[in-house]
Formats: structure tokens, sequence, C-alpha cells
């Protein structure tokens, strides 16, 4: 998705906690375009965790046959995009003439690098219909040696993404290594992204990262006596054996790797370089990144404000 403000830090609600649990950020929740987008990442509190500085919880919403996701042609540089549906389809088109349609449990990763230019619509079939889209879209930063890397896209089928049972718990390993397996999307530093499916009562131990936090998609959990309510982002200390209990049934994602350093941030553009921004800001005005095939016609403006 492309911000609407050129400001992208959000303010959430932010509780300190104790032990292993450091603190709990609570997002303010946004409407944008008929639906509603929580943000947890970045915040005025908290930049990132490990290499990841954006992370969207997008609906559910659901959409009367006609109406739906429409996101004009918009730019990136310094970032991977991943985007990871619950529910629905989104179509992605980009400048590298790449044309796909994403459903739920693929993951779809586009590596801007120097620079890629996307559109996020949806099919006719789609769109023609009643239909719910719900899910997560996050960022990655890219390394300072990867920040000027040619762009990239790949696409991972949801048969492709590993998927165990723990203790009773279904989980998937997106990204990274965990409970003892590897996912084949590529990463660019340490990342790590599992995915959780708990009923009440059961428990996940976390997977080990220098950084990690949990986002609560849905339900509720427990870490010792403090509580992760819905909707709502923990970060962890680096400390082993941590648990998590489901007082009710409840999906979770959990993120984290290794920290790359403070970013530069504005609009839909990161870099290690504030100079690299205003360039890329001024390349979009001027009309110099490339056009998405087959979405030639719109775009979004930088937005001055």
């Amino acid at each position: 998705m492309s911000n609407v403000t050129k400001e992208v830090e959000q303010e959430c609600f932010v509780l300190e906690g104790c032990g292993a649990l450091q603190e709990i950020v609570r997002p303010r929740e946004k409407e944008l375009g008929g639906f509603s987008v929580r943000r947890c990442l970045p915040s005025r509190e908290r930049q990132m965790v490990g290499p990841w500085i954006f992370f969207d919880h997008m609906g559910p919403a659901d959409f009367p046959a006609g109406q739906g996701i429409d996101v004009r042609p918009h730019p990136h540089i310094g970032i991977a995009t991943v985007t990871y549906l619950f529910e629905g389809e989104i179509l992605h088109r980009d400048s590298l003439g790449s044309l796909q349609q994403i459903r739920p449990g693929d993951i779809n990763l586009m590596a801007a690098g120097r620079g890629i230019v996307h559109s996020e619509r949806e099919r006719p079939e789609v769109r023609d219909i009643d239909h719910r889209l719900h899910g997560l879209q996050l960022w990655l930063a890219l390394p300072e040696a990867n920040e000027e890397m040619a762009p990239e896209f790949h696409h991972y089928p949801s048969a492709d993404i590993p998927a165990l049972n723990v203790d009773g718990v279904p989980i998937r390993v997106i990204m990274g290594t965990a409970y003892g397996v590897t996912s084949p999307v590529k990463t660019f530093a340490e990342t790590l992204y599992v995915e959780a499916h708990l009923r009440a009562g059961q428990k996940i131990t976390l997977p080990e990262a220098q950084e990690r936090a949990v986002y609560v998609a849905g339900g509720n959990l427990t870490a010792r006596d403090s509580e992760i309510p819905e909707f709502s982002l923990a970060m962890f200390a680096k400390q082993p054996g941590v648990v998590l209990e489901a007082t009710e049934e409840s999906r979770i994602a959990i993120i984290g790797g290794e920290p790359l350093g403070k970013r530069c941030i504005v609009w839909n553009f990161v870099s290690s370089r504030a100079e690299r921004i205003d360039q890329a800001v001024q390349q979009w005005k001027d009309g110099g990144f490339p056009r998405v095939p087959g979405d030639e016609t719109e775009f979004i403006p930088f937005p001055d404000k």
C-alpha cells in the first residue's frame, strides 16, 4: 500500500512491560479508502524490529460489488515489500512487468532497491461480487549494501511455505529459520517472520532472534502475568524460553531479525541517507521513475503535506 501522507510514523498507545516483555504498542485505527489500517511500525516510540520498518494490518474489510482495493502506481526505494493475505485477493503489477495475483497464504516479495513502481488493484472477477480483504503488509529495510540493488520481484505460492505442528499449534515459517525449518523466501539480512494459529489454552515458545516482536492479528495472549491484547505489537528482549499462552483463539505473527541501524523514511521512500530520499522525491515529481506496464495512465502524486 502507499502512504497517504508524507510522514509515516504513527502515534500509538505504548504500555511498558517487564522482564522479557519490553513494551506493547497498540496502534490507532485509521480509515484508508473504505477499509481500516492499523500501523504498528514505524511509531514515534519504535522505528524498527530487526530489519522490519513498516507493519500494517489491513482490514478485515467487506466490500460490496463494484468497490474494493484500488491503489494506483506509486514508487519505493530502499526496501522490500512483503504482502501476506488471510482472506481475499490483490492483483500486483510493477515496473519490471510483473503481473501476479496474491491469494491467502502466498508471499509476495518485491525488492525496490534503487527504485520500483507498483500498483495494487483487484481483478474484475473479484471486484464484481461482494468480497472481503484481510491481511498484513510489511516492509523490510534493506542493508546498506543492498539499498541500491537492481529491483527484483519474487512470488511464493502458499504450498511452498513450510508448515508444521508444534505441540498442537499449526505454524508457518514465512521467512527465515524457526522451529527447525527454513523458509525458501529470499532474505537480505537475518530475518524472522512466522505465523501461528492457537486455540484457547495453547502455548508457543518464541523462536530466538536478536530483536523480535509478536503481533496479535486476532485473539488475546498472555506472557507470564502480562496481557497482550488483540491488535497490539509486543516487543520482547533477547531472552530464551519465552512462552506465550492464548486465552482465546488467536492468530499471531512473529517478526524479528538483526538490527540494521536507523533509517530515514519519507512517504514510500526509505534510505540510510537523507539526501537519497530528497533525490527520490524529486525523481518522482519529475516523472523519472519507470512506468507500470498495463497500468500507465494513473499514479499517486507525492503528498506535500
